[in-house]
């Protein structure tokens, strides 16, 4: 890891995507921070044009800076959606400077935005890891459970009305068979004293024994005649 001046405005740490670089003195917006910088590549000759790294910097359609050596600090810098600097490109003189768009406090990541080309190429493919799409990626997943959650209470819900409605309908169920079973009851039992009694209140016992005393009776008073 490069040495870096104790009067530099920012040291390399540890980052979310491995190494960047953090502020370590207040920086106020507009100020240029570091230089980003390395050996110039011609495009129109073959060995340069075939270099191919992840530092990069194109000036122009002809000349890259190519910020692969380890001298060039400004490489740690990682890419942010919303960044807190900018690159400012300088093409006639070849340079390349990063500035704050925003006040950067002690212990902030410093970034910049690395381009669409960029990102289409290295960054969309694994998911940019930068603080507003990990707050995006954040919101998503509580969305996601708030959702599940939501879901599942609505099916809790809907089990509990289907459960309280099969419970009614099996009451209702047993009450009309009850109340069927006490008119079946009912119905036997006035059948019974019916069968066993005349309509005048006398048994069928009764009756049929004076029956038969008034034909003993009867008989009798014949062989007294």
């Amino acid at each position: 890891m490069p040495t870096i001046s104790s009067n530099k405005p920012y040291r390399v740490g540890r980052s979310r995507t491995g190494l960047g670089l953090f502020a370590t003195k207040p920086i106020k917006k507009g100020t240029k921070i570091i230089r980003y910088f390395g050996p110039l590549l011609d495009s129109k000759k073959k060995d340069e044009d075939a270099i191919e790294n992840k530092y990069l910097f194109e000036l122009t359609n002809r000349w890259t800076i190519d910020g692969s050596v380890r001298e060039n600090v400004a490489r740690y810098i990682n890419h942010a959606c919303r960044p807190n600097a900018e690159s400012d490109v300088r093409p006639r003189k070849r340079k390349v400077f990063i500035r704050a768009i925003k006040d950067i406090e002690p212990g902030d990541e410093i970034n910049y935005d690395y381009g669409t080309d960029y990102f289409k190429a290295y960054l969309k493919p694994i998911g940019c890891k930068c603080d507003a799409c990990e707050k995006k990626r954040k919101k998503k997943r509580a969305e996601a459970r708030a959702e599940r959650v939501r879901l599942k209470e609505r099916a809790e819900r809907k089990a509990q009305r289907k459960a309280e409605k099969l419970a009614e309908e099996r009451a209702r169920q047993r009450k009309a068979k009850a109340k069927k079973a006490a008119q079946a009851n009912g119905k036997l039992a006035n059948g019974t004293a019916l069968n066993g009694k005349h309509l005048n209140g006398h048994s069928l016992i009764n009756t049929a024994g004076k029956k038969v005393a008034s034909s003993k009776r009867g008989t009798a008073r014949a062989l007294n005649a």
